[in-house]
Formats: C-alpha cells, sequence, structure tokens
C-alpha cells in the first residue's frame, strides 16, 4: 500500500477565467463530494481528458460506475483555457513517427481525424453545442526562418499518400482567408478549425451525466492511497475505487513518478473587443485557426462573435512543477500577445483587449501525451502530456485510458503512447528549471530576431537548439 499527494490547484478568481468561461458564466453543475462512497472508476480531473474517458468507459461497459472527482469545476483548467484549435495529429506526424513507428502513427492520425468527425455529429445532431466551424487549420510562415517548419510531417503525409492533409498554401490564399500579409507561405489542414472550447467542455459534462456518470465539483484530492480498493481522499469524505485514472494535466506533473517526464510551461491568451466590422473588411470571415511557426507559437482565431482570440507560449517554466495562481494570469496583460497582434493585425492597434489570461501546460519532452499506470501500481492509471494539443486527441486518450481500465488487448492498450520505458526523462532540478529558463530565453532572443528576419549570434543559436521535440 502506499500513498500519492496530488498538487491541489490555486482555484482562479473570477477575473482571471478565461474569456470563454466568463462569457458563458460558468460554474458548478454538479455537488462536492461528501461522505463515503464506492464505485468502478475514479477519475481525478475534469477536463477533456477525464470526460472522454469516462464516455469510452460507458460506451463499452455501460455497467460501470463510474465517479469523476474535479477540483473546481469541469472545464476550468486548460480544457476551458486554450485557444479553440481544432486539428489532428497530422501535422505531429514526424514526431509520432518518431515515438512509435510509421504503422501506428498514421493510425493515430486518422483516429484524430475521426474525432473531429465525432465532434462535427456531436453538433450536428444537437448534443453539443460548441461552436464547430471545420473552416481550416493554416500552420505558416511570416519569416524566412519559419519556412518549412511543416515540411517534416508534411512530407511523410506524401508518402503515406495523404498530401491533401497538408496541403500548401502561398500569401495570396493566406491574406484571403486569414485578412494578413504578414505570413506568406504554409499548409493548410482542410477539415479541422475553431471551436469554443468552454462550451465543448461543459457540453462533455451535461452528455457524461445522461450518461450516468457520477460528477463531483469542488473536490479536489489530496491523497490516493493504493490497495484493493483504492482510496481517494477529498476535504468531504473518502470515495473507494476499483481503478484509478489521473487525468488532472499540469498538476499531476507533481507526482514523483510522472515528474521525472514532465514539465510545466505557461501560455497567455488576449480577447479582443468585438471588431467584426474590420475584420469583414480585411476578408477575414470564417472560423479558421491559424498557427505562426515560430518557435515561441502564435495561435489565433475569429470567434463567432467577431473577436480576435490570440494567443502565444511563454516559456515561463514552473520551478519543480510547482505552481500557483501566478499561473492563471500575468501581470503585463498579454504584452507581448499585443506586440504581435499589431504585427499581425496593424489595423486592430487601438482595439480594446476584453479579456486576457494565462495557464499551466503540461508538456513531454516528446511533445505528446504518454498513457500507463504508475510502478507497482496497475490500478492507478495516468494521462498526461499534451503539450497544449488535446481538442482532437483526447478523445482518442479516452480510448487507450478506457481499454487500460478494463484490461484489454487491444490496438489501443497496446500502442506506443502506452508505457514510460521509451521516453526521455528531464534533468533534477535546479538543473532542470535553470537550464530551461536559460534555453528558453535563448529561444525568445532567437525568435523576436528572426521574426525580422534577422541572425541570432551563434551562443544564442546554440543554447536554442537544446530544447526537446522538433
Amino acid at each position: 500500500m502506499a500513498s500519492y499527494r496530488l498538487a491541489l490547484p490555486a482555484v482562479a478568481p473570477e477575473g482571471d477565467r478565461s474569456f470563454w468561461l466568463r462569457d458563458l458564466g460558468a460554474g458548478p453543475a454538479t455537488p462536492p463530494f461528501a461522505g463515503e462512497a464506492a464505485c468502478d472508476v475514479a477519475i481525478v480531473g475534469g477536463g477533456y481528458t477525464g470526460l472522454w474517458t469516462a464516455l469510452r468507459l460507458k460506451e463499452q461497459a455501460p455497467e460501470l460506475r463510474v465517479t469523476i472527482l474535479e477540483a473546481d469545476f469541469c472545464g476550468s483548467g486548460a480544457s476551458g483555457r486554450n485557444g479553440g484549435q481544432v486539428h489532428s495529429w497530422f501535422a505531429e506526424l514526424d514526431l509520432l513517427t518518431r515515438l512509435v513507428g510509421a504503422e501506428e502513427a498514421l493510425a493515430l492520425c486518422h483516429a484524430t481525424a475521426e474525432a473531429i468527425e465525432e465532434l462535427a455529429e456531436l453538433q450536428a445532431s444537437g448534443t453539443i453545442d460548441m461552436d464547430l466551424r471545420l473552416d481550416g487549420w493554416l500552420w505558416t510562415a511570416s519569416a524566412r526562418a519559419q519556412e518549412g517548419a511543416w515540411e517534416p510531417a508534411a512530407e511523410l503525409c506524401r508518402r503515406a499518400g495523404e498530401a491533401d492533409r497538408l496541403r500548401p498554401v502561398g500569401a495570396e490564399e493566406i491574406r484571403r482567408r486569414t485578412g494578413s500579409g504578414v505570413s506568406y507561405m504554409g499548409v493548410v489542414e482542410p477539415r479541422a478549425g475553431t471551436v469554443q472550447p468552454a462550451k465543448l467542455a461543459l457540453g462533455l459534462r451535461a452528455l457524461a451525466l445522461s450518461r450516468g456518470v457520477a460528477i463531483h465539483e469542488r473536490s479536489p484530492v489530496s491523497e490516493i492511497v493504493s490497495g484493493r480498493p483504492c482510496r481517494l481522499r477529498t476535504p468531504g469524505g473518502t470515495l473507494r475505487a476499483g481503478k484509478v485514472v489521473i487525468a488532472s494535466n499540469a498538476w499531476a506533473a507533481a507526482l514523483p513518478e510522472l515528474a521525472r517526464y514532465l514539465y510545466v510551461v505557461d501560455s497567455q491568451i488576449v480577447a479582443t473587443e468585438p471588431v467584426a466590422e474590420t475584420l469583414d473588411r480585411l476578408g477575414w470571415t470564417g472560423g479558421e485557426s491559424i498557427c505562426d511557426a515560430q518557435a515561441h507559437v502564435l495561435y489565433y482565431q475569429r470567434t463567432k462573435g467577431g473577436r480576435v482570440v490570440f494567443g502565444r507560449g511563454s516559456g515561463n517554466v514552473a520551478y519543480g512543477n510547482r505552481f500557483g495562481a501566478a499561473f492563471n494570469r500575468r501581470p503585463d496583460g498579454g504584452a507581448d500577445n499585443l506586440r504581435e497582434l499589431h504585427r499581425v493585425y496593424p489595423e486592430l492597434r487601438g482595439v480594446k483587449i476584453a479579456a486576457d489570461w494565462s495557464g499551466p501546460i503540461d508538456c513531454s519532452a516528446a511533445h505528446l501525451p504518454v498513457f500507463g499506470s504508475l510502478t507497482g501500481e496497475p490500478d492507478i492509471l495516468f494521462g498526461v502530456g499534451f503539450n497544449g494539443t488535446g481538442i482532437a486527441q483526447t478523445p482518442v486518450a479516452g480510448r487507450i485510458l478506457a481499454s487500460l481500465v478494463l484490461g484489454q488487448d487491444d490496438r489501443w492498450s497496446r500502442s506506443g503512447l502506452v508505457g514510460l520505458a521509451r521516453r526521455q526523462t528531464l534533468p533534477p532540478e535546479p538543473v532542470r528549471t535553470l537550464g530551461a529558463r536559460l534555453v528558453r530565453r535563448a529561444i525568445r532572443i532567437r525568435n523576436d530576431l528572426e521574426i525580422e528576419n534577422r541572425s541570432p549570434g551563434p551562443l544564442v543559436r546554440w543554447l536554442s537548439s537544446l530544447t526537446p521535440g522538433r
């Protein structure tokens, strides 16, 4: 019997929550856990991963008693504050191939494309209104150093007979579709686009409840005690469970075993006031999602209400994977985002920012999630390390975790994404964070120079090349 203590999130005050959540007036819809109870499967975390896992379990075994324990309310973490970009894993085909081999990599890419169609069906049927618009995802370059960032994945798509998954686009098409002339080349994934991410999270909550999943919000899990059954301690009581799934995103990085493979950074997003007339005049009328291929990636969309939601990776690394309220909102009001927003859309200078927010992201060196069970604990499973890409990926994660919970021997449980053995470990503290901050500072310097088509010095080039991933 072992005890595993979990990091308790610093619940964000209303003013620090994402525009998406505030726009909906989102909050808890279920009571906190109280007393003593038992279930077959307990899921820690009520975001996309936890909700999809619960739904997949109910699809395969409707009789299972599945309980979700959520520290705040469903979607209040990364699932309700992301950039709302929907695209498949074809953009990561090179990373997947490196990790799991060509055959499974392609299969996983197809699985995420199928997940996008599942989202489309949920909206078309009226099950979840998520503002899904499959108008395409554009991955573009706005400076010489960014050119061809997509080429490793695009080349593998071509070899696999999937060339249309990442189709080349030029300056004219980019300007026509985005209203900006800053980016001048790239690729587009046609069957991709945008959602209102909080609407999706709350819709999944309602769907899970309708299928018999028990959900308790405002029920942080402080400790998991292994055994038969496992025990999950909350402020209101103790839940006994045959199986436990840890689906708490960045907060799972506090577990020592997972901390060796995960690091936590934040990403900052701003939302403008409604500027539909200006965007219409520029020609940006659709629901495309756009990423700029710089190292500190930009990602943006036009909402259905005519706002621009504009995000940027900050490179802010949490020491020891510990983070608090400071990760919910940066004090500078999104200054870096504003600078880049005005570079991409100079016509929006002077437009008011209606909301700015940030939040922690769980990252792995491979830039791909990992699934499995804690060492010596086959009944305590986890799914973590999504690196900020999850809307079409977590439905697949739910399949993998459901198969592991049910003890099945199938393509999902045998996935190369299962198991820590092939994953790169990270250095111990303080080397990890000090090194990461040094490297990411070099990346920022290099990035900002390259945006202006200037070249960094050799020291900055060397330090910035040490980052894991691509």
